[in-house]
């Protein structure tokens, strides 16, 4: 674990260890990379070098003045990605999944295969829910967690709150035709009870021209940690797997398919 500077920004981060296949992992909203290591780290770890970093206002990372944009996160992931000066496997959950998707469709060069868990290409493709305020039931909790790692403190737990709440009702606004940019391999998974409307994630999926689907039965937006191992099979099958699957009856694939 280290501080690096991104895009100016002193940023906490975990670099891997040695070369060779390595998963960039891009945690949720009001999170911190410690959630992704928690859970796929020791799974991952079997088979891949694992690298890390808090965005800007989460986690071990102080936050500045300026509002949540998925693009200026998409802006630190690409400065991130470049500074490993590697070819990464990129695996982002929820907000972290939004931002895997922008980085993939202005710097596909940086990805090799991408795994989005949770994401949406549209705030309106979220399902009607109560949104998580400073006068929610469980901010006090949050708050107090917060600060055990924030350098800016309990304090501005309420003005990270309110910074999320305004960017996961306003954005992202991407179209079909925009997510048809990304070129590279992506496994979209979801829980079948998950924050985006199970419609809107197939129209995620089926948006892109090289992809793989996994709706994982029985779990919600927290399918990570609730079938943690069948999610870390699902990821290493899909990232060491062949480029294009061999199915026995393909159809969506057919053109680029070899029948079993």
């Amino acid at each position: 674990m280290t501080r690096i500077i991104l895009n100016d920004h002193p940023t906490w981060a975990r670099l891997p260890k040695k070369k060779g296949k390595t998963i960039v992992l891009l945690h949720g909203g009001l999170s911190s990379s410690t959630s992704l290591l928690r859970t796929l780290g020791p799974g991952l770890s079997k088979r891949f070098q694992l690298a890390a970093f808090d965005r800007r206002g989460h986690g071990r990372t102080a936050d500045t003045d300026q509002p949540f944009s998925y693009e200026t996160m998409a802006d630190e992931a690409i400065a991130f990605l470049e500074m490993l000066n590697r070819p990464v496997y990129l695996l982002g959950h929820s907000d972290g999944a939004n931002v895997a998707l922008a980085v993939a469709m202005r710097r596909v060069d940086l990805v090799k295969r991408l795994v989005v868990v949770g994401g949406n290409f549209h705030h309106e493709g979220l399902n009607e829910m109560a949104h998580f305020t400073p006068d929610s039931p469980g901010f006090a909790e949050f708050a107090t967690q917060y600060a055990t790692r924030s350098p800016d403190g309990i304090e501005h737990a309420k003005d990270v709150v309110l910074k999320s709440l305004e960017l996961v009702t306003t954005q992202p606004t991407w179209t079909q035709v925009d997510l048809a940019r990304i070129t590279v391999p992506v496994l979209v998974m979801s829980g079948d009870d998950d924050v985006a409307k199970l419609s809107h994630t197939v129209a995620l999926y089926e948006a892109l021209g090289n992809a793989q689907l996994a709706v994982v039965p029985g779990t919600s937006h927290s399918v990570l940690k609730e079938r943690t191992k069948e999610s870390v099979h699902l990821i290493t099958h899909f990232l060491l797997g062949l480029e294009i699957p061999r199915t026995k009856y393909p159809l969506r694939r057919s053109a680029n398919n070899i029948e079993l």
